[in-house]
């Protein structure tokens, strides 16, 4: 298999960052280590890679129309530079991917974010559900820096300008860099402020040298997937292979904000429908009462001894110093304060399911 890289390789490996294979792209794990990096980006800045995630255009007269069909969420909502979290569903109302979409020109011209994992998937499951639009894969040709943090704003005013703080949350602005194009997006993955910039693979290098050299008195460090993952932990942000599958119900995932069954008609809403309110499970946020740290897949049991659910992702916080997890457990066991047993190598250890996020931040 033919690993890829982003354009900002070299750096990772100039920086001393341990990389791995990550959905087929070489990508760092860590720098200096998870628990610096995490806090790291809720206290000062952190910069992420995120050029493996994928850009999908939808354009055309029939654009609007089309995502209505794709997604979940209600995108002629959406006017020109503001953008949404939303789903795409299959028939069964499993999540093929969660995504972001951007409004770059109201019903013409749309950029849909997608995961790394699923880039190709969801490029051809768009294709093959919509023949009335232009849809196109440009991931090739973008880079994705994710700048977040408490001073994150500061930074990236720093090297974009002053414009770039009038930016509301999930709004974004289109800048014209020596005649190329820019996209600088109020988004991001940690819960803190923040920003997502989308800009041409031969201008990553030097955006990204700018920034570390421009942030050093900020505490600026280069992120890697490691924290990237305990940071999206704490806020409960699900990560598809995870919280969310083809085969996971998008309502049991506690996603129903995103699913407007408003709308006329769109791919899921006909399995999904009839569930409203008649979920068999639920996804909690617990924190472990004994000793042990929750993983992928371990077993949730009741106190008499009935499997109730599984993990779906855990850790030790960061910032919290204590295990916590994310999982689905049957619906009687979903409210704050129930308790029940995380199966860790065959020993029991008490948790108990507790209020998400599990951090709070100051946005």
């Amino acid at each position: 298999m033919n690993i890829k890289k982003t354009s900002l390789y070299d750096e990772h490996v100039r920086l001393g960052a341990r990389m791995v294979d990550f959905a087929g792209w070489h990508m760092p794990v860590q720098y200096e280590g998870v628990i610096e990096e995490h806090l790291s980006v809720r206290e000062n800045v952190g910069l992420f890679d995120v050029s493996h995630m994928g850009e999908i255009f939808v354009s055309g007269p029939k654009a609007l129309e089309t995502l209505q069909w794709l997604t979940s969420n209600d995108v002629s909502s959406l006017n020109e530079g503001q953008a949404h979290y939303s789903l795409l569903l299959n028939p069964r109302g499993g999540v093929v991917d969660d995504v972001i979409v951007y409004c770059i020109e109201k019903n013409q011209n749309y950029l849909v974010c997608v995961n790394a994992s699923n880039t190709e998937k969801d490029f051809e499951w768009m294709k093959k559900n919509s023949s009335d639009a232009i849809i196109e894969n440009e991931s090739a040709k973008w880079s994705q820096i994710a700048i977040q943090g408490p001073k994150a704003v500061e930074l990236t005013a720093r090297v974009l300008g002053d414009d770039v703080m009038t930016i509301n949350s999930f709004n974004f602005r289109t800048l014209n860099r020596q005649g190329k194009k820019w996209i600088v997006a109020a988004t991001g993955y940690t819960g803190e402020n923040g920003f997502e910039v989308f800009l041409p693979n031969e201008d990553a290098v030097g955006f990204w040298r700018e920034l570390l050299e421009k942030g050093k008195d900020l505490g600026v460090k280069p992120i890697g997937l490691g924290a990237r993952d305990t940071l999206r932990t704490e806020m409960k942000y699900p990560l598809h292979g995870n919280e969310i599958t083809d085969e996971t119900s998008a309502l049991e995932a506690g996603l129903g904000w995103v699913i407007k069954f408003q709308k006329e008609e769109f791919i899921g809403k006909q399995a999904l429908e009839p569930r409203k309110g008649k979920l068999e499970r639920k996804l909690v946020g617990f924190k472990m009462v004994d000793k042990g740290i929750p993983r992928h897949d371990y077993p949730l049991i009741s106190f008499d001894n009935i499997e109730i659910g599984k993990v779906t992702s855990g850790t030790t916080s960061p910032s919290l110093k204590e295990p916590i997890g994310i999982g689905y457990v049957k619906k009687d066991w979903a409210d704050v304060g129930k308790e029940f047993f995380v199966q860790i190598r065959g020993r029991l250890a008490k948790a108990h399911v507790v209020k998400t996020p599990f951090v709070s931040t100051k946005n």
